[in-house]
């Protein structure tokens, strides 16, 4: 190829980046509809799990281990899912990723049938641990994210994954609230239901499992493989079927890089790059939980422990609103900020806006004290700590492309994203506990006027900048 014709070619490649192809609409809204159907199974029984919990007798009248037995539920559901993401990505680059894929919402629906019909505690841990094992092949639909996007409109469709996650934390519990024990509600219709009067909690199990099964049927119907080895295995599989002639030579019929049915072992994935991209991920699930565990928690306490004292009703609003803010970031904001300013860019901007988060709860509860109540001073620091934080959300894109990139082999995508997800499962079942109890310890021995809380998490999100800094400036798809 000549130098004229290279030049030309790459003078078009850059053109052509700034007109970004079209997303693929049906297949990104079936991923879609599948990783909705995974926050709802997961929320929908909080409104009701302690209850629950009481009528399972397990506490044997006991209140205070009410939240014990319920932490349990919680903490399998997450056990589960770190235990199994890896191999749900290692199954997808194996056979394929629609089966894999396909499976984890047929398997949701199961396990909330089972959930809402259970009448023992031990039961409930058994659907519990299904539900988390079953979620985790979140990873896989990424996987086919990276697959059907390329370099210019990569940035639109991971956008849309929090956005479609925080619908769906919203949806999950209103279902749950909503149909919880029909029978005592709606005595008059659906208390003459049989199982609605024995199973008070079926009817919102069975709504977020016909939703997961509903993401099972659409998916079955209209989604497309994308794993290279396993679309040539069967076009093999089709052109086998055709007469040949016993001499002929086959190596034509199906080019040799799509050849690549070996999955590399897991070991082959401890490279320098997974390592970095996993690094950053860990940081942002980690730091992100921390910080929304400590907002209801700070806004609650009281003053004189260093809160703000709010109410259920006004911390609600805040939250509600914030998170309205946030699905508007997602829609329009996010992907073009992603693509002016790049990936990289975002994520380190993000670390350090989270450091201003958390350094905004001592200067909240200053104010506070200092007015008795919370006044506009509270107010305008509230909102910069609020406004710093929505950059969190588009980060989850940018720390994606990461992981994505960072793959060594199309075959190893599945097992990349297994590893992120769970790390970030680990980190995100840990997070809380040290967080509340980092505040808890801090408000009762008063250290550093109960601020210590704040100026560890602050530290970590600057260990989380230092690592941000590992990051390769420029992807790999974006080419040199």
């Amino acid at each position: 190829m000549s130098d004229e014709t290279v030049t030309e070619t790459r003078h078009a490649t850059s053109q052509g980046s700034q007109k970004r192809a079209p997303l693929p609409k049906l297949q990104l809204f079936i991923l879609l509809f599948i990783q909705f159907s995974e926050p709802v199974t997961a929320l929908v029984i909080y409104p009701f799990i302690m209850q629950f919990v009481r009528d399972t007798n397990i506490t044997g009248g006991d209140e205070t281990k009410t939240g014990y037995f319920a932490g349990i539920i919680e903490s399998v559901f997450f056990l589960a899912e770190c235990l199994t993401v890896v191999w749900f990505g290692r199954a997808s680059d194996r056979y394929g990723r629609v089966p894999v894929l396909l499976f984890g919402p047929l398997g949701l629906a199961m396990s909330m049938l089972g959930f809402g019909l259970s009448k023992s505690f031990w039961s409930l841990v058994v659907f519990r641990c299904m539900q988390g094992a079953f979620n985790g092949n979140i990873g896989v639909s990424k996987s086919v994210m990276a697959e059907i996007s390329d370099p210019t409109n990569i940035a639109e469709i991971y956008a849309l994954l929090p956005f479609m996650w925080t619908v769906g934390v919203a949806i999950g519990p209103f279902i749950g609230g909503t149909l919880a024990n029909p029978a005592v509600r709606y005595p008059d219709s659906l208390g003459k239901i049989y199982i609605l009067r024995e199973f008070p909690y079926f009817l919102p199990c069975a709504a977020a499992g016909a939703l997961a099964f509903c993401a099972f049927v659409v998916g079955s119907l209209g989604l497309k493989e994308t794993l290279p080895s396993a679309i040539a295995r069967k076009k093999k599989a089709r052109e086998g079927t055709e007469v040949e002639p016993l001499l002929s030579d086959t190596s034509d019929s199906v080019p040799s890089d799509t050849a690549v049915d070996a999955v590399p072992p897991l070991r082959a994935l401890f490279i320098r790059p997974v390592f970095i991209a996993l690094l950053n991920h860990g940081f942002l699930c980690f730091c992100q939980m921390s910080y929304d565990v400590l907002v209801p928690l700070v806004y609650a306490t009281p003053i004189s422990m260093g809160g703000l004292g709010l109410s259920p009703l006004y911390i609600g609003r805040i939250m509600g609103l914030c998170g309205f803010v946030n699905v508007f970031t997602q829609v329009f904001l996010s992907a073009k900020a992603i693509r002016r300013f790049g990936p990289r860019s975002i994520f380190i901007t993000a670390f350090c806006c989270l450091s201003v988060s958390f350094l905004a709860y001592p200067f909240l509860n200053l104010f506070a004290r200092r007015a008795g109540r919370v006044d506009a001073f509270v107010i305008m620091v509230m909102i910069l700590q609020m406004s710093s934080s929505f950059v969190i959300f588009p980060t989850y894109a940018c720390t994606q492309m990461f992981i994505v990139d960072s793959a060594p082999t199309q075959n190893s995508l599945g097992g990349v994203n297994g590893l992120a997800q769970m790390v970030s499962s680990i980190l995100r079942s840990i997070a809380p506990s040290i967080s509340a109890s980092l505040f808890s310890t801090s408000v009762s021995y008063h250290l550093l006027g109960g601020n210590f809380v704040f100026l560890i998490l602050c530290a970590i999100t600057l260990c989380g900048v230092r690592a941000a800094l590992l990051l390769p400036k420029k992807l790999r798809s974006e080419g040199s």
